[in-house]
């Protein structure tokens, strides 16, 4: 292993061992969207998307948000309408006294309808949604 793969490989360690007991997965269809765009200081662009879904097999709702900061550049997003099958992959909350308490926060979305991904990590989701199908 390279110097460049040992410190990739010790940044993915250190990631899951702070993070491994809050991150999840919500495979379900979008109930709402809503999108806020605001631009601050003319160069400070910032992304809030809201999202609310309803799992597959599952009576409950489950609220989704993303947040992206940029600076100079439009944050870029996949296009989401109600309806559409989606996977989240993301972080549940921190379990503190706090008013989004019961909020995902979003890491990457996979459009199932669209076959879209915000960020691309490779998977063949022609297979992955055969493995969905098959689950029913």
């Amino acid at each position: 292993m390279g110097f460049r793969d040992k410190i990739n490989k010790k940044i993915q360690d250190v990631y899951w061992e702070r993070y491994k007991d809050r991150i999840t997965q919500v495979h379900g269809h979008i109930l709402s969207v809503k999108i806020v765009e605001k631009v601050f200081l003319g160069f400070i662009h910032t992304l809030r998307v809201d999202i609310v879904v309803k799992p597959e097999r599952s009576k409950t709702v489950v609220k989704c948000q993303y947040k992206r900061r940029r600076y100079f550049k439009k944050p870029e997003f996949i296009q989401l309408n109600q309806g559409h099958l989606v996977l989240f992959q993301g972080l549940k909350p921190v379990k503190k006294k706090n008013k989004d308490s019961d909020v995902i926060e979003v890491m990457n979305i996979i459009n199932m309808t669209t076959k879209k991904e915000l960020v691309p990590v490779g998977l063949d989701l022609k297979k992955l949604q055969q493995k969905q199908i098959i689950r029913k």
